[in-house]
This record gives structure tokens, sequence and C-alpha cells, in this order.
């Protein structure tokens, strides 16, 4: 009884890990598990009945929570895109456009799974509709399985790590952090992750080309009646919305010299691409046949998913919308998108609508799980307990961080990021921020690592999703007519560990180089204390204040 008393929370968060392993609903488990170690503790007079009472309100407060409508605004606005073949025109427009390179058409993939992750923030769809598109024309025409298969599922995890990533606005709430900061900080590392699988491709071309064939040019579709591919008129355009850019933005700066980094980018962005679509549409309009086959495909194709991105990411960094009302702009102009392309059906919207509350009601049922265990975990002195132990690893704050990235690798083999974002992280970001650890740089880290549990055999998500849509059984290519061997088991699995190698890697550097994340406390003003006085009228002065209540003190 002595031992029980003096390890009941090491024993609950084993048996809670041990009950996740038998394969119970994970909401349900940590549900139970709280109700019953709080009943046990209850009766060893180690927490007091009265603290149950205060679970209603916690529930209470996780339904009122109006960070977390974020959640299904975004997977809503993913769902509807998804529908639309948006997925599908960006993997024709931009395969053509570099599919006649060796691994073009892998370069391709990972473009496209940015831009995905960009406006979506789904890792299902985008590894489905990638899988369906790209898989049957990379085996076609030559494409290693392993490979293909690996940079498939790697670039439909890039959603987890872009925003608007789901997994980024769950990190923010639990660790009680800005969703906008979390989006700033995870964005250069996002970019970067993806420009390391394009690089690695790029060396599987250089150093085994016959892994990555060129598209042969009976494939290739927009091509010139003088059989040039009409590059040097995308390269035009290109230049020209540039050059309009940044004449146009410098004119904006000159009288706005206080804006960030973030928000001039984005401005020059939307300008470019505002720029490019006109000069399409005059084009087009009024037949003066300027732009070649593929420049005018790729300005129609690209640039209205990139203006969702600024819809959505760029009101958040340049301070106009919050996240929610961002998810919000975005649902409605993923709708405007579907119905302009024709794509939109009342039975599409319905679809959408159903697993966007399934989804939701997911989250919301885990986060009350999850609560409900806390309480009686933090009743029973277990974050004492989970604090005392980490405080005491070897090396101090590095030997910390690298015990935390080692823990989540390992436990991302058997649960996804939802589970890991809702039993982990309660316990690891108080003793985060008690070592003085920046909680964004924190959750960056976190989340980089937990993307790897899409793409970890034998559990990952992302190969169960490829699996689905990958051909099970040898089939005659209806192009080609030749016969096209069937994509093991197996061959998936092994391609998605150079991809593992550089997700590692991505967190080594987001360790060695932190920076990378918390570039986003550069625009942050600082404060001279010595000149704020507080009064008691109801009007704002030149500081800030954590809260809009009128009726709070001011600070001038």
């Amino acid at each position: 009884m002595e031992f029980l008393v003096d390890n009941l929370a090491p024993i609950m968060f084993f048996n809670l890990i041990v009950i996740l392993l038998l394969g119970f609903p994970v909401a349900f488990s940590l549900a139970a598990t709280g109700v019953l170690y709080g009943l046990v503790a209850i009766d060893l007079n180690l927490m007091q009945p009265a603290l149950f009472q205060a679970l209603p309100q916690r529930i209470f407060g996780i339904v009122g929570n109006d960070t977390l409508l974020a959640v299904p605004f975004f997977t809503f606005m993913g769902l509807i895109l998804e529908r639309s073949g948006m997925a599908e025109d960006l993997l024709d427009t931009v395969g053509q456009l570099f599919g006649p390179l060796r691994g073009g058409l892998a370069i391709a993939v990972v473009l496209v799974g940015a831009l995905l992750a960009a406006t979506t923030g789904v890792v299902s769809a985008s590894v489905i509709s990638m899988g369906l598109i790209s898989l049957p024309i990379m085996l076609r025409y030559g494409y290693d399985r392993r490979l293909a298969s690996g940079v498939i599922a790697a670039s439909g995890t890039l959603s987890q790590i872009i925003p608007p990533s789901l997994v980024l606005i769950i990190l923010a709430d639990q660790l009680g952090r800005s969703i906008g900061d979390m989006y700033r900080g995870a964005m250069l590392p996002g970019l970067i992750l993806a420009g390391s699988y394009i690089l690695y491709v790029v060396l599987v071309a250089i150093v085994k080309p016959r892994m990555v064939p060129a598209l042969p040019i009976e494939a290739r579709i927009y091509v010139q009646p003088d059989g040039s591919r009409g590059l040097r008129s995308l390269a035009i355009v290109t230049l020209i919305a540039a050059a309009i850019a940044y004449f146009g933005s410098n004119y904006y700066f000159r009288s706005h010299t206080d804006i960030p980094f973030d928000e001039r980018l984005v401005i020059i962005l939307m300008i470019w691409g505002l720029s490019a679509l006109t000069m399409a549409l005059v084009n087009k309009g009024l037949h003066l046949g300027l732009l070649s086959q593929i420049a005018e495909r790729v300005t129609f194709v690209m640039i209205p998913p990139l203006f969702l991105i600024f819809l959505v990411l760029g009101t958040i960094f340049i301070g106009v919308a919050t996240p929610t009302e961002g998810g919000a702009m975005g649902a409605v102009g993923a709708l405007i998108m579907a119905v302009s392309r024709g794509r939109f059906s009342l039975r599409q919207l319905r679809q959408a609508m159903e697993s966007t509350a399934r989804l939701s009601c997911f989250v919301v049922f885990i986060l009350v799980g999850s609560t409900i265990f806390s309480l009686s975990f933090r009743g029973i002195n277990g974050d004492i307990w989970v604090e005392q132990l980490l405080l005491n690893v070897p090396g101090g704050e590095i030997g910390f961080l690298i015990v935390v990235s080692v823990m989540t690798f390992f436990l991302a083999f058997f649960l996804d990021f939802f589970e890991l974002a809702f039993i982990i992280v309660p316990l690891l970001g108080p003793v985060a921020d008690k070592m003085g650890i920046d909680l964004i740089w924190f959750g960056v880290l976190l989340a980089v690592n937990m993307q790897t549990s899409f793409v970890h055999p034998p559990f990952g998500f992302a190969l169960f999703y490829l699996r689905s849509v990958a051909p099970k059984e040898d089939y005659h290519d209806r192009v080609t007519g030749k016969l096209i061997n069937k994509v093991t088991t197996g061959q998936i699995y092994w391609g998605s560990v150079p991809f593992i190698i550089i997700q590692v890697l991505m967190v080594a550097a987001v360790l060695a180089f932190p920076r990378m994340v918390t570039h986003y406390k550069d625009d942050v003003v600082m404060l001279d204390p010595s000149t704020v006085t507080f009064g008691d009228d109801n009007t704002y002065g030149s500081g800030t204040y954590g809260s809009d209540s009128s009726a709070d003190p001011v600070f001038r």
C-alpha cells in the first residue's frame, strides 16, 4: 500500500500507455483512467473529492474555447478544396512544368504538397489526392516505386508543419500561446523541409538518374505550334509581375515604414499574384495571344490557391484577422473557388460538413478526455513527478530537449499527432516554461518531430492512406498499354525511410538553430517600463494590455 501511495502518478501514466497500446479509443481511455485513479486517490486520501467539482467548468471551458473554432473552419476549407479538383489541376500543371527534367514529377509532387499544405491542412486529402493522380503517372514512366511512394507520403505530411496546420492550432492551445506566433515560427522550418525533399530528389537524379526519368516528349501536353514549351513567355510574365510588385510595394512601404517583414512579404506576393492574373485575364479576354499555353495554365491554376493562402495566412500575419476569422474567410474562399470551377454541389457540401463535424467531435472528445486525465494526474501531484523527473535529466536544458525529442520520436511509432498533443504536451509544456524555453520554439520542435508519426512504419497514417490507393495487383496501363507491376507494402515502408531521416535532421536543425523559429520575436515592440503609468479612465494609451475589456487598467 505504501508503494502504491508513493508511486500512484507513474503507475497512472504507464497504465494509460498500456491501455492505449491495447487499442482502446484514446478519448475514453484518457477519461476512464482519470476517473478511476481519481477515485483511488480519494480513497487513499491523496486527493480531495471537491477537486472533481472543477471538472464541469473545465469541460465548459473547452466547449467555449474560441481558438478551437479554427479546427472546423480549416478542416472544412480543406475538404471543399479536395472536392473542387484543385489538387488534380495543380499536379497536372506543375507536373507538365517540371516533368521534362529528371525527377521533375517528384519535384512537382513536393511543390504541390506544400501548396496543398498551405491551403488544406489535411494529411489524408493531400496523400490520397497525390496517390491517385501522381503515382500512376510516375509508375507509367519508370519511376522507382520506393522513391515515388516515399515522396508522396512525405509531401502529404507537410500540412502538419506548414500553416494553417491543425497540429499547430492544437499545440498553441495546449501551450497557451498565440496561434499567429506559432504559424510565423513554423513557416520557415516547413519551407526548409519542403526544400530538403526537393534537394534529395535532385541528388537522386544526379546519382541514380534511372530512378527518376524525365517525362517523354509524347507525354508533354502544353507545347507551342513551333515545338517549344513556351517557358520564355512564362518567365516574361513572372518578371513583369515581379517588377510591378517591387515598385508598387515600395511606394506603399515609403508611407508605412514600420511594417514587419512578414507583412511586407504578404503584400509583395499579393501584388505579384494579382498582376500576373490581371495580365493573363487581359490576354485571354482580348485574344492577344501573348502568353503560351503553359504560361496561361500556370497563371490560372496557381494564382487562385496562392490568393487563398494570402486570404488565410496573410490576414493573420498582418493582424487583420485572428486565426479563427482567417479560417472562416478561408472556408468562404474555398466555397467561392469550388463554385467558380463548376465543381460544387449540395452533395459535396453535405459530405464536407459531415466529415468536418466528425473530426471536430473527435478533437473535442480527446480534449475532454485529456482534461479529465490531467485533473486527476495533477491532483495526485503527477505534474510534480514529471517536472522532477525531467529537471534532473543530465545536461540541463539540452538534455531535456534531447530526451523529449527522442521520446516523442518513439511514441510516434504508436500514437498519432492528436494523441501526442493531448497527452504529452500538457506534461512537458510547464517543465519547458520553468526552464526558460521559448514555448513557440518548443511547440514547433514538437510539431516537426510529431510529423514523423505519419511516415513511421508500421503505423504511419500517411503510409496507410497511400496503401489504400496504390495498386495492389499488376495492371495494364490505360495510356501505354504496358503491364505495370504492383506497389508492395514493403516498398512503401522502405520508401519512407530517407524522408524520416530528413525529418530527424530537421529536428536537429531546429534544435541547433533556434532562430529558424524565434524570428517571430523580431518585430515585437519593447516597452520601456519607466514610461508606463496607470490610469482609471477607459481610453487606451500608447501601450498595450493583454485584454480587450475597457474596464481593465490602462497603460499610457
